[in-house]
């Protein structure tokens, strides 16, 4: 596969049209991202306007996966914590075109999405996944350490119950480091 260029993404029109496509393809294939299906363009529309939105406040970051000028994967680093959060961002919407899935690009995606919070002084990520069919190895081969599994946590886009696993990593500055940094930042 050609070269994999990582970017933030933006509310424009051809870009809300490729991320709508991506989460339709993907429920559709059975990822366990939040949607059932079928899922409607109106309904990705909306998921997509507020999470740009969100992005254009700075409460997440929204990053794409380019192969040329196709939009194959993308994920969304949520920054948006409590006050007593500061140091943790969440990983979530992690998705890959079924057709480039294998090429390394949510790899690619998960690496710039850490790099992004350490940037930002985040010393935790936390994620979950579905436990049928999930990303588990993926997440564990980055390093993401298994908090635990909740039953019945979800339905799968097709229905039925699935699991979920729940991971955290630690990325950047030890955890002092970074809670200095807060109480800095509030002076």
């Amino acid at each position: 596969m050609s070269e994999i260029e990582i970017r933030s993404l933006s509310a424009s029109p051809k870009i809300r049209e490729m991320l709508c496509e991506i989460l339709i393809e993907v429920v559709a294939n059975g990822g366990s991202v939040s949607f059932m299906h079928p899922l409607e363009p109106e309904t990705a529309e909306a998921f997509w306007d507020d999470a740009l939105a969100a992005a254009a406040r700075g409460e997440r970051i929204v990053l794409g996966a380019w192969g040329g000028e196709v939009l194959v994967g993308t994920v969304t680093l949520l920054l948006n914590c409590p006050p007593n959060q500061p140091h943790r961002a969440e990983i979530a919407k992690v998705m890959t075109r079924p057709s480039h899935r294998g090429r390394g690009v949510a790899t690619a995606l998960m690496r710039a999405a850490e790099d992004l919070a350490a940037q930002r002084a985040r010393t935790l990520l936390v994620l979950d996944t579905a436990a049928e069919d999930g990303a588990s190895g993926l997440y564990e081969k980055l390093g993401f350490v298994l908090a635990g599994t909740i039953p019945d946590y979800a339905l799968k886009p097709h229905g039925g119950l699935t699991a979920t696993k729940l991971y955290w990593k630690r990325i950047g500055a030890k955890p002092e480091e970074a809670d200095s940094g807060a109480r800095d930042r509030s002076l």
